[in-house]
């Protein structure tokens, strides 16, 4: 028995049984969940999801949590990336906001609450209590199966985190967000690369490898003007996301 689910070990691996009344898409998901060395990692040390691995190898890499003290965490349930910031940054403020329920953490202002509601961004900055070093959004729509529909949903997402981010941030600071590789928005790249220093896209180990997700990683906030306000709208360049992470 595995974590209380019927399965056996095949060379190291375990294979779960297909229950009566659970489908083959579940019976792969538990199957991949419970041979996931990341999962077993985050168990072992106490992370409330695989995620947590995601932010510290973005972090491994680009080093923008060195010196944070104000950072809000979009899409922050079940609360991982929160705990690497207390871990990192005990006195830091967090304040975290997701449509989930989340799990009290010690050091964390989180709200229950959509952050496209109108209010939200008042909230979040009330939560905060002055500007940010570091915004960071693990949001993603809800997909239906449709790749064009689900990326632009996701993308949607992204837009609003980063005309949050210039409302809030302080010079200098980080913009980090989950996006979907493919069909990159050029108008997204060039707001990114106008209102920030550099503009890095990455695919972090702990991402699954036959996920669609990607990470951007904007830095150097330069304090211009808001996405739309006097932007030319013109693409940066033609290579799109993809062609961010070695730039």
């Amino acid at each position: 028995m595995a974590n209380g689910i019927g399965g056996r070990s095949v060379g190291g691996k375990v294979r779960v049984k297909t229950a009566r009344r659970r489908s083959a898409a579940s019976t792969r998901w538990i199957e991949r969940q419970l041979n996931d060395p990341y999962v077993k990692a985050a168990k072992s040390q106490g992370y409330r999801s695989r995620a947590a691995f995601k932010l510290l190898e973005l972090d491994e890499k680009y080093h923008f949590l060195r010196g944070v003290r104000r950072v809000v965490d979009l899409g922050a349930a079940p609360g991982g990336w929160c705990q690497v910031l207390r871990e990192k940054h005990p006195k830091a403020a967090v304040v975290g906001i997701d449509l989930l329920e989340m799990e009290p953490l010690a050091g964390v202002t989180f709200l229950q609450m959509d952050f496209l509601a109108d209010e939200a961004p008042g909230a979040l900055k009330a939560a905060l209590g002055g500007a940010a070093d570091l915004v960071l959004s693990d949001m993603a729509a809800n997909t239906i199966g449709h790749k064009q529909t689900d990326h632009l949903r996701t993308m949607a997402l992204v837009e609003a985190g980063l005309y949050f981010a210039c409302e809030i941030l302080a010079p200098g600071g980080t913009f980090v967000a989950k996006v979907l590789a493919g069909g990159a928005d050029h108008a997204l790249v060039a707001e990114l690369k106008r209102n920030f220093r550099t503009v890095k896209h990455s695919k972090p180990p702990a991402s699954r490898k036959d996920s669609s997700e990607w990470y951007v990683v904007a830095q150097g906030f330069k304090g211009t003007a808001l996405p739309g306000e006097g932007s030319s709208g013109r693409a940066a360049d033609e290579t799109g996301f993809a062609q961010e992470e070695n730039s």
